[in-house]
């Protein structure tokens, strides 16, 4: 039964693809995902945002999954939490979250709207 954490990271003028590339080039994306018990950790952009003028606001969204909260709570006790803070403030980024825990049990009349 995994954790699964959608974080939407919020900022202005470029910021939330700034931090996202940030993370990947300092090797910090690396070392979460080859910690003990991470299962996901990716960067996605979504479409169709507003846009306009100078205030131009953007979001990039993380999936972060994790066997259980025990390897969530060991992740947050590392220094990376440190650098991922520090970065969050360097780019001035806005957070929302929706935690979601996994059954992995595809219902029969789900199953045929799947295409493998």
């Amino acid at each position: 039964m995994a954790i699964t954490v959608n974080l939407r990271y919020t900022g202005k003028k470029g910021a939330a693809q700034a931090f996202a590339r940030e993370m990947i080039s300092s090797g910090t994306v690396e070392k979460i995902r080859a910690e003990k018990g991470n299962l996901r950790y990716e960067y996605y952009l979504p479409f169709g945002e507003e846009k306009s003028g100078d205030d131009t606001s953007e979001t990039i969204l993380l999936i972060d999954s994790w066997e259980n909260q025990q390897a969530i709570d060991l992740h947050h006790a590392t220094p990376m939490m440190k650098t991922i803070a520090e970065l969050r403030e360097k780019y001035d980024l806005h957070m929302t979250i929706e935690r979601f825990v996994s059954d992995d049990k595809i219902p029969e009349g789900d199953k045929k709207f799947i295409r493998r």
